[in-house]
């Protein structure tokens, strides 16, 4: 059983969801430069490429609308370091969704196992309410309710919002990505920032299951779409790459 703190995420994999501690935020990068904004380094077209069989709800104008949240996401440093975030991310959601294809959690058994009641806001939307939707499958109720305070929308009551709005779902994501160490010991977003390499992501996302040998074929898928997602923007990946 994986340790709770603040936030938890569930990522899919074959055998279903899984959970992921999440920390406080790390520190914010020295690296602060950033692009101009409104900018993103991956094209309408690169994005299909990537997703040639994605369903319709994950739309390129919902991503980087959702970007405006967060204008350090792939738009920190120079244009190798902005690109390697960029893959990196739309790899993890890769696995997560199984190429942007799944909206909600795959294994409805789990559904019921996502409520803590040892939270003091309990599970007011049900005991079934918190699986794993959109980008990063968010889950947990104390998830949806930390996720829903950061961005200004009560998703602990409502995380149907999570499945049915594009730019709610992704900005979930990127509010993971890019304020949350989970079982690493930095953010997604910082990973790359401060060239610590794809492996640090893998690490906060779900490093917990498969860091440290755990499960080295779902690491592995990962560190392929990484490959393939910066090959299609013309990036070397860099080292660092598994955990």
């Amino acid at each position: 059983m994986i340790r709770r703190v603040l936030v938890a995420l569930a990522a899919v994999t074959a055998a279903g969801a899984v959970s992921a501690a999440v920390a406080p935020t790390a520190a914010a990068a020295p690296e602060s430069a950033t692009a101009e904004a409104g900018t993103f380094v991956v094209s309408e077209a690169q994005f299909n490429q990537m997703f040639p069989n994605r369903n319709g709800f994950y739309t390129y104008s919902g991503l980087v609308s959702a970007m405006s949240s967060f204008p350090g996401f792939a738009n920190t440093g120079g244009d190798t370091i902005r690109k390697r975030e960029a893959a990196a991310f739309l790899a993890n959601v890769a696995h997560e969704t199984g190429g942007l294809v799944h909206i909600v959690e795959q294994n409805t058994a789990n559904y019921p196992h996502y409520c803590d009641r040892s939270q003091p806001y309990g599970c007011p939307a049900g005991q079934a309410a918190y699986y794993g939707r959109g980008p990063i499958q968010l889950s947990w109720n104390f998830n949806y309710k930390a996720a829903g305070d950061a961005l200004g929308i009560d998703l602990l009551h409502n995380p149907w919002l999570v499945e049915r709005d594009a730019a709610v779902s992704w900005r979930t994501a990127l509010w993971f990505w890019n304020t949350q160490r989970g079982a690493g010991t930095m953010t997604p977003h910082d990973a790359m920032v401060n060239q610590r390499g794809f492996g640090e992501t893998i690490r906060s996302i779900n490093g917990a299951l498969e860091c440290n040998g755990n499960n080295v074929a779902q690491m592995q898928h990962r560190v392929g779409l990484y490959r393939n997602f910066a090959g299609v923007l013309g990036v070397d990946p860099g080292g660092n790459l598994t955990c």
